[in-house]
């Protein structure tokens, strides 16, 4: 049996040498991001929306092969619509709400995630990294004028300082130096430039070792996630398959112990074991193998993301196991919440210790993950004979035993809340609120209608969402006290990106400002909110502060904490 190529096509790029001055490049950058996978990607779109530009430095000469990463989530696809690259996303992708676990021949657990009418984008797509490279590639290409990539460029060395940073670049055409104010390291889990810092990440790192094939098959099987324990294909051991856009389909199988890795990923080794597994699940239809490698589970973070001018992100600043698709999902949250922080101090509206928040706040996140992630694995790879033992009684008692059944399911990614985050406005009185998200925490999805010049267009409340703070002011009518009003026009004056939107419980034709009506009549629930009720969300969609009766004096605190200037 032959490898058949993808069905994707990627776009080879060639090197490109700037202006030099005895070797060193003549223009100094503001940031550098280096690493052009989905981190690197979103980091400099992200940046973009601010107005920042970049230099994104990649190794390769094209977006990656294999699918690699291939589960995004819903708050993933909700950073990726602000980062105008989403269309690709839910034109190619493949939607899905749950899975099923068989333990031998018997399905033992049936999960769904949460999915309802307030919810305008799906719990995850199934997209392999190289779409989702290719999406966000073809967003940067359209700002080209902020964005520029390098590609065949590969950093060499780097000399990081107080006041910035000094790459070492090696190209085909040549090598040279670039200087750069800011650097972010989104350069995966074997970072070139964490190692060149003398960065070290820690925690635990598994012996159990999965191969991954990426195969092509025809097949009208929903999409969903499979998990075999002991299946007959693979038996002692864990098989996850998933289905991909165009035919390809995603297998996991751990190898038992003792097996020889290097043997493992032969053809000769695999394509029998894979034959096996669709001949148990029934799949009759002929495919061919594509892509094999070969992963080990590790749960791992730096102790800190920022290290003077640079800024790790993504698996360069943690890995986590797979268990749960927290690896591409985790690094796009970081990149979104880095680059408003970062742009906000580029252009002079911070001080540098706003980004001391992006490493606490992403630090925990990882921690966090890899919290879910280590259960997970514990589980799917059990790292000793008692967790064997422990797994093998919760899938013979799940069996029969529904309330078991639940410790199968590793708990699926999703947002994150920065509880403790130096960032946040307190409730000024703790149950003042009895619904809505907390400070720390994303915005809950709604719809709504958005009404601007007299038209109204239904929406949903993330859509709201922008490059700037946003202050969600609740009210019958879509009157806004004036003092809100001047405050805007203040700050806007200072050259903060602030937002004043209206939130009505009811249409009003009238109203001169834009505002948004609740046609649903979920919103104000959902969110505890009465007239006078304002919440404050960051660039990032996170609640900054809520009031049931704020002044502009408690909305202009709140911003200013964050800048600290």
């Amino acid at each position: 049996m032959e490898f058949k190529p993808y069905p994707f096509s990627a776009k080879k790029y060639a090197a490109r040498l700037p202006r030099l001055d005895n070797g060193v490049e003549t223009k100094r950058h503001a940031v550098t991001i280096v690493g052009g996978g989905p981190v690197g990607l979103a980091v400099a779109l992200g940046l973009a929306n601010h107005g920042v530009p970049s230099v994104l430095i990649e190794a390769d000469d094209s977006v990656c092969y294999g699918s690699r990463a291939i589960c995004i989530s819903r708050r993933s696809l909700e950073i990726i619509e602000r980062l105008g690259a989403v269309d690709g996303f839910l034109k190619t992708g493949l939607p899905w709400a749950g899975g099923r676990s068989f333990y031998r021949d018997t399905e033992v657990l049936h999960f769904e995630m949460p999915q309802d009418d307030n919810q305008k984008l799906p719990p995850m797509v199934n997209l392999a990294q190289y779409h989702i490279e290719q999406f966000l590639l073809d967003a940067a290409q359209r700002k080209s004028d902020l964005i520029d990539i390098r590609w065949q460029t590969r950093v060499s060395a780097i000399d990081s300082r107080v006041d910035g940073a000094t790459l070492k670049l090696a190209t085909p055409e040549g090598d040279y130096s670039l200087n750069s104010d800011w650097v972010v390291a989104c350069d995966g889990g074997r970072s070139t430039i964490r190692e060149a810092l003398g960065l070290q990440l820690k925690g635990t790192s598994y012996e159990g070792r999965y191969v991954i094939v990426d195969i092509e098959l025809e097949s009208d099987r929903p999409t969903e996630r499979l998990a075999y324990f002991d299946a007959s294909s693979n038996p002692g051991s864990t098989v996850l398959v998933h289905k991909q856009p165009d035919n390809v389909w995603r297998i996991d199988y751990q190898l038992r112990d003792g097996e020889d890795a290097e043997q493992a990923v032969k053809p000769e080794s695999v394509i029998p074991r894979v034959q096996s597994l669709l001949d148990m699940m029934g799949e009759r239809g002929a495919w061919s193998p594509i892509w094999i490698t070969i992963y080990k589970a590790n749960a791992l973070t730096l102790e800190s993301y920022r290290h003077d001018r640079v800024l790790f992100g993504g698996d360069a600043a943690h890995l986590v196991p797979i268990f749960g698709v927290r690896g591409a999902n985790s690094g796009i949250d970081d990149a979104d919440n880095l680059a408003w922080k970062l742009a906000f101090v580029v252009r002079g509206l911070a001080s540098e210790e706003l980004l001391e928040s992006y490493s606490d706040e992403r630090v925990f996140a990882a921690n966090e993950n890899l919290s879910y992630g280590t259960k997970s694995t514990e589980f799917m790879a059990p790292p000793s004979f008692a967790f064997e033992l422990m797994r093998q009684a919760v899938l013979s008692l799940a069996v029969k035993h529904e309330r078991v059944r639940s410790l199968i399911n590793p708990r699926q990614t999703s947002a994150i809340t920065y509880t403790a985050s130096s960032l946040n406005t307190p409730d000024a009185e703790p149950g003042a609120f009895a619904a809505g998200p907390v400070p720390g925490a994303v915005l809950g999805e709604c719809p709504l209608t958005i009404v601007e010049g007299g038209n109204a267009t239904e929406a949903h409340l993330t859509d709201l969402v922008a490059p700037s703070f946003t202050a969600l002011h609740f009210s019958e009518d879509g009157k806004v006290p004036e003092e809100f009003v001047a405050l805007e026009a203040s700050l806007r004056r200072e050259g903060l990106p602030f937002k004043l939107i209206a939130v009505t419980s009811h249409l009003h034709p009238e109203t001169k400002r834009d505002h948004n009506w609740d046609h649903t009549g979920r919103l104000f629930s959902m969110y505890g909110a009465r007239p006078g009720t304002v919440y404050l969300v960051r660039p990032d969609g996170h609640v900054l502060g809520r009031w049931h009766a704020a002044a502009a004096a408690d909305i202009a605190a709140a911003v200013r904490h964050v800048l600290q200037k």
